[in-house]
């Protein structure tokens, strides 16, 4: 059997196999074929000389990694990198190098190092050539080109995530939520996916490669179909935002001068819970951990630091026009001083629970001319709006940014299209079956 099979396998091979080699063959034959010259590029001087792996060698620094480092990688001798510090404007730029900056090595296969480069600054690059103990410094211009850019997307899962996708930087997001809208918005529980911000920047870019984004000129957010802008001005050589009338965006006052807290008693009459007697609770308490940093509510003079009776550690600022603020239970100051000026925003201490608490907390009073008010409900001052010059100032730099938000939300929205107009009430939906019928029916006409 095994024989008999043996046998029926070679007949098929041999009765295949020639037919196969014949066709491929007479394929093959009729294959046109054509000849092409093509230029080679001249020889470089080396390898005319027969040498070969001539080549620019681009490293970028890491963090952490020095001038020394990087030379010792490439095993170039300290000494030649002691003879490239010796040029003019060379320790003060590669001493102080940051993260992500390029230097380039011109090394022959040879290990000699014969170039050395390094940017300047954005618009200059230092060529160093080295010649035995000479070295020849050539600088060469590259131009900059700086684009004012309208940067639009929607939060989504996560705005943060979103926005640096279009092209914001974490100093830009930050700048939009603790600075320009953050007396408006609660970023913690008033943002939907559906929210929309843009914002217009100035990026500087050169040959095709962006070096850096500038802080944000003009923003729009929002938020639970409400609109908010915010503009970039500066008053006194200091950068404000304010709304499009010239109002500014920041208050006087912030109403919570300690982030992510949780109000755990409010202003008004109350059981003390370490004394146990009813009296008036003349602030609000904020329970947060030991050591969270406590912010001054506005611009301000320390006028007192230091314990105070039942509450610890304490800190009172005058902000003028009668208006001061208490901080109580501190575990600790900051290095604010008694007679200091200082500005919103500026860390004053941490929370703690000194003197009589329970536990760790920010006890926080306002008072206006002496007499406590509550500080969630009191009528904050307004900000000084811009006036006169300024004002005219103002509404000139904000009418060009203005106008490219609306030139790109306006076509981001007319490419969403209207809405389809709903079904009559009284119409009821097809089902299934009814649209399987339907088609079947279509075909067969």
């Amino acid at each position: 059997m095994q024989a008999g099979l043996f046998a029926t396998l070679g007949m098929m091979v041999a009765a295949i196999v020639p037919g196969f080699s014949q066709s491929t063959a007479s394929v093959r034959a009729h294959e046109p074929r054509q000849s092409l010259a093509l230029a080679l590029p001249p020889l470089t001087l080396a390898r005319l000389k027969g040498e070969t792996g001539d080549s620019w060698q681009l490293v970028r620094v890491n963090r952490g990694q020095t001038l020394g480092s990087v030379f010792k990688d490439m095993d170039i001798p300290s000494s030649t990198m002691r003879q490239i510090l010796e040029q003019p404007g060379a320790k003060e730029a590669l001493m102080r190098m940051k993260p992500g900056t390029e230097l380039g090595f011109d090394m022959p296969v040879n290990g000699a190092l014969r170039t050395f480069r390094y940017d300047k600054d954005d618009s200059h690059r230092i060529e160093l050539s080295l010649t035995g103990d000479k070295i020849t410094q050539k600088v060469i211009a590259r131009p900059t080109e700086t684009r004012t850019v309208v940067l639009s997307g929607k939060v989504g899962k996560s705005l943060f995530r979103s926005a640096r996708k279009v092209g914001l930087t974490a100093a830009n997001i930050n700048t939009l939520t603790d600075d320009i809208f953050k007396y408006d918005i609660d970023f913690n529980e008033d943002v939907g996916s559906d929210d929309r911000f843009s914002v217009v920047v100035e990026q500087t870019w050169r040959e095709g490669e962006l070096l850096s984004t500038g802080p944000i000129l003009a923003a729009t957010f929002t938020s639970e179909g409400k609109l908010h802008t915010g503009f970039r001005f500066d008053r006194g050589g200091k950068p404000e935002y304010f709304t499009g009338d010239g109002r500014p965006l920041k208050k006087s006052f912030i109403r919570m001068p300690i982030a992510y807290a949780r109000l755990t008693s409010g202003f008004g009459s109350r059981r003390h819970p370490v004394l146990g007697n009813i009296r008036m609770h003349k602030g609000v308490d904020y329970a947060a951990g030991t050591g969270t940093p406590i912010m001054a509510a506005g611009d301000a003079r320390v006028q007192f630091i230091g314990w105070k009776g039942g509450y610890g550690r304490a800190v009172i600022l005058d902000h003028g026009r009668g208006y001061t603020t208490l901080y109580g239970h501190m575990s600790n100051f900051s290095k604010v001083k008694p007679g200091q000026r200082i500005a919103q925003g500026t860390v004053i201490g941490y929370v703690g629970s000194s003197g009589l608490a329970t536990g760790p907390h920010l006890h926080y009073e306002f008072r206006v001319n002496g007499v406590h008010r509550n500080p969630l409900s009191v009528t904050m001052p307004p900000p000084e709006p811009l006036s006169g010059m300024a004002l005219a100032q103002f509404r000139s730099q904000t009418s060009v940014a203005l106008a490219r938000i609306r030139q790109v939300e306006n076509v981001i929205y007319a490419d969403a299209g209207p809405a389809p107009a709903p079904a009559p009430a009284q119409q009821a939906t097809p089902s299934i079956k009814q649209v399987a019928k339907k088609v079947a029916k279509s075909r067969r006409a």
